[in-house]
């Protein structure tokens, strides 16, 4: 219609039917190479579009999650920070209060958190006279035997 409409012929073209649309035989395998080109064209667009849509999507999602994660982490990091600063100041508005009771305080905390994890202890005295009986030489996990009485030493 568009070429009748240039050329000022008068005609209206109403409608195409289109009958037998077989190629000529000599020209079929062209026509068929063809035709198969751009269905390939055709599955190989679809296939690319099919894997942008499963993928896209999915990649911003994990950037969402991975942002979200980082905030998260930002604000975990602040809200730390400023209690541990808040539990500082405390700490040292009673040590300025009393330095010597804070000092052993802070002292009695830190053995109560480190000497549960130190293992078996052993504790000399300088008045101990035989170091022997105190220590688990059988390897019985921690236990003591006690000093043997009357002078009499002894090992279990």
């Amino acid at each position: 219609q568009e070429l009748a409409n240039q050329y000022n012929t008068g005609i209206i073209v109403d409608q195409v039917v289109l009958q037998d649309v077989n190629p000529p035989d000599r020209v079929k395998p062209s026509f068929n190479e063809v035709n198969e080109a751009q269905q390939e064209k055709e599955g190989k667009i679809n296939k690319a579009q099919e894997d942008f849509n499963r993928e896209v999507p999915k990649a911003m999602g994990e950037a969402q999650q991975q942002i979200e994660q980082a905030e998260g982490y930002a604000v975990d990091r602040t809200n730390r920070a400023e209690g541990e600063a808040r539990r500082f100041n405390a700490l040292y508005s009673e040590y300025r209060k009393a330095p010597e009771v804070t000092r052993a305080r802070l002292y009695l905390e830190t053995l109560s958190r480190i000497l549960p994890q130190a293992g078996s202890k052993v504790v000399v005295d300088e008045d101990l006279r035989s170091l022997v009986p105190l220590l688990d030489l059988a390897g019985r996990g921690g236990t003591k035997t006690p000093p043997a009485q009357g002078g009499q030493g002894g090992a279990p």
